[in-house]
């Protein structure tokens, strides 16, 4: 037996310490998708999986340190696949760890294949490939419950006899038969021998002439002769009159629609506690970590920046729980797939599959986690189209900027409010489609890739399954893009913090309205608090004036000036690529108003409203409200999304080039806009 070289865990419990294995064997959990696989993994492994992607790929793995009595194994579960003869990105990973030929990940000393005896015969053709490696294997024949309620009379003796391997008849979703399948993968690994081949595979003479339907007719035989294909069709009367209406051209539409609009207003609604607990409770240990620092500098490290930073990362986290929960759920009871099916034809129109749909409507919460999602579209190409496009969604982040810019525009009437939102929210997914179009007849060119999907039996989703599956993401989220944004809140921090204002650096503009309200603070004693207040906002005002971020804001404004932007709304600009809502607090300090009065919309509506510029005419005109607008609906303005898309395309150059497409398109539709309502004589 092969072993790989990891070192001897002496303190694992497990079995007798004179029949430990001198190493730590890996067993590969091998298994057609839809066939149960996850699950069965979540059962042997329960939370402490671990996940992570093969070296010098995109593709998660999950991997448990499984206790057997004979010692310690490596579980790693791979990617669902039909064939050794890979065509996605999943299924080339999975096969290569299987033969041993994927860099940095060592041979697998066993096979786990699970097979699902509701579907047998398809199944077998995989088992037949695995099979024929000659590697210790032992079969979990999965969904035993639902194939005995169908009527299946799997006889296990003659399955066993015609694969040459132990089968344990399993129910991931009820952990029916777990205790077996450990002891016989504990055994197989203490036994090692060559696999018998199995008898028919050998025997078929078609094999001669064509291996794949070689393969294809023993699969059937032995189908027929276990009696798998016994008892009622999987897909019953009531599967099939569900499917008439879900997988209607028109119906099945609307159908989606509806369950992925529930869906995302439980998302907003159901998120919105937990965000606001988070909110208050990083604002709670930032008053209470600040009030034991006196440093001025390393408060505002502390405060704003690590805090201020790690809160805002995980104020977005219970949205993408609540995501992934239902969306595990959803595709736990196959109706996922019937999705996909549905919106294939729409989709294959501007040069998206079916399956970019989901991710595009995850997106409005947060384009993270959708891109994290996109990983369902097999095809290359159109999953880099679906990832460069997603950002153009409006997500949750831009909703405050929304708010600011519409109250502005539109604050007396709910009804112009209303539709400026819908035209905002329509203008990200149109410009989203025509770039998908123009990115698959340009740079990633080739027809989408047709839609060849199974549609599997309807089932009762199981809750363990989701609640760890999102568990698992969101442990992946805070882990991974978690700490690039902290590092981002910090970087910015620093760029406006420093360089420290001097004495003598304020401006002369400055100076005097500071004077001014210090004589109103002496003419007005009982009104000191609220005058020091605003000496406070002004005084930061022109600290970030003198910053880097505002030296970056006054060195861009000749680019910005034609979109109707001054230096302090180029500082908003800048100060959002952490966040985009980071604009609204921004534009606080640099107009002198402080947070405090920002959380009142009305209060902060008016000031904005009133500033001038030093020729005395309106900052936020009507031109350069719809501008900015425009601007915010379509440009980047998020670091943590950049780093996301790096790592899922596996590169810099594709979240480079999503940056920079965005940007232009950000620039050439805000200018047009400005443009064309100025000379409008708004």
């Amino acid at each position: 037996m092969s072993s790989v070289s990891l070192p001897v865990i002496d303190e694992q419990p497990g079995g007798d310490g004179n029949n430990r294995r001198p190493q730590l064997p890996t067993i590969a959990l091998v298994g057609n998708p839809n066939a149960g696989k996850t699950t069965l993994f979540n059962q042997l492994s329960g939370l402490r999986a671990k996940t992570a992607n093969f070296a010098g790929t995109t593709v998660d793995h999950r991997i448990v340190k499984l206790r057997l009595d004979g010692g310690s194994v490596d579980l790693i579960d791979l990617p669902g696949l039909y064939s050794l003869d890979a065509t996605s990105p999943d299924e080339r990973v999975a096969r290569d760890v299987i033969l041993g030929d994927m860099n940095g990940t060592a041979k697998p000393d066993a096979v786990l294949l699970v097979l699902d005896a509701t579907q047998l015969e398809r199944n077998l053709y995989l088992a037949g490939r695995v099979l024929e490696l000659e590697r210790p294997t032992v079969v979990a024949l999965n969904m035993w419950d639902l194939a005995k309620k169908l009527g299946k009379g799997i006889d296990l003796a003659e399955l066993e006899k015609e694969l040459g391997v132990v089968v344990v008849p399993v129910s991931a979703r009820t952990g029916e038969g777990i205790d077996k399948l450990k002891d016989a993968m504990d055994h197989a690994l203490d036994h090692v021998q060559p696999v018998k081949e199995p008898e028919r595979l050998t025997k078929c003479s078609s094999c001669v002439e064509c291996p794949y339907a070689g393969r294809f007719d023993w699969a059937e035989e032995v189908s027929d002769k276990v009696g798998a294909n016994s008892g009622a069709h999987t897909h019953g009367p009531m599967t099939e009159a569900i499917d008439r209406i879900l997988t209607h051209p028109v119906v099945g539409v609307v159908s989606f629609f509806a369950v992925m609009s529930a869906i995302f207003m439980m998302i907003f609604w159901l998120a919105a506690f937990p965000m606001d607990w988070i909110e208050i409770g990083f604002g709670m240990a930032g008053d209470l970590v600040g009030q034991y620092i006196e440093n001025e500098d390393l408060h505002s490290l502390i405060v704003n920046g690590v805090i201020g930073g790690v809160g805002g990362v995980l104020v977005f986290l219970p949205q993408i729980v609540i995501l992934f929960f239902f969306l595990t759920l959803l595709e736990d009871t196959g109706y996922m797939a019937r999705a996909a099916f549905v919106m294939d034809r729409l989709m294959r129109r501007v040069g998206l599959p079916g399956r970019a749909f989901v991710p595009m409507l995850s997106a409005h919460a947060c384009a993270i986690p959708a891109i994290m999602a996109s990983r369902v579209i097999e095809d290359k190409r159109d999953r880099l189209v679906t990832m460069l496009v997603l950002p153009l969604m409006t997500c949750s982040a831009r909703i405050p900027v929304y708010v600011m810019l519409i109250a502005l525009l539109f604050g007396g009437s709910a009804i112009l409010s209303g539709l400026a939102f819908t035209g905002a929210y329509s203008l990200g997914i149109v410009m989203a489609l025509v770039m998908a179009f123009l990115f698959k007849r340009t740079i990633l060119p080739g027809e989408t890739r047709p839609l060849v999907i199974e549609l599997p039996s309807y089932k009762m989703p199981s809750l363990k399954t989701a609640c760890l599956m999102t568990y698992d993401r969101a442990k992946m989220f805070v882990k991974k893009a978690g700490t690039i944004i902290l590092l981002i809140s910090i970087v910015l921090w620093a760029a406006s913090t420093y360089p420290k204002m001097p004495d003598d650096g304020m401006s002369t503009a400055g100076q005097a309205k500071i004077a001014q309200l210090e004589q109103q603070m002496v003419e007005q004693p009982d009104n000191a608090d609220a005058i020091q207040i605003q000496i406070d906002n002004l005084t930061s005002r022109e600290e970030l004036a003198y910053s880097f971020a505002g030296q970056v804001g006054k060195a861009v404004e000749p680019i910005f000036r034609p979109l109707g932007f001054d230096w302090q709304i180029n500082v908003g600009v800048v100060s959002s690529f952490a966040a985009r809502e980071v604009i609204v607090s921004t534009l606080a300090i640099v107009y002198g108003v402080g947070e405090e009065v920002a959380e009142d919309s009305g209060k902060f509506t008016e000031v904005l409203r009133n500033q001038m510029t030093p020729e005395g005419t309106p900052v936020f005109t009507t031109a350069t409200c719809f501008s900015l607008l425009v601007f915010y609906v379509l440009a980047m303005q998020c670091l943590p999304t950049q780093a996301v898309t790096k790592r899922e395309s596996g590169g810099w150059k594709w979240a480079v080039f999503q940056l920079g497409y965005m940007s232009v398109l950000a620039y050439t539709m805000a200018l047009l806009v400005y443009q064309i309502v100025s000379l409008s004589g708004w």
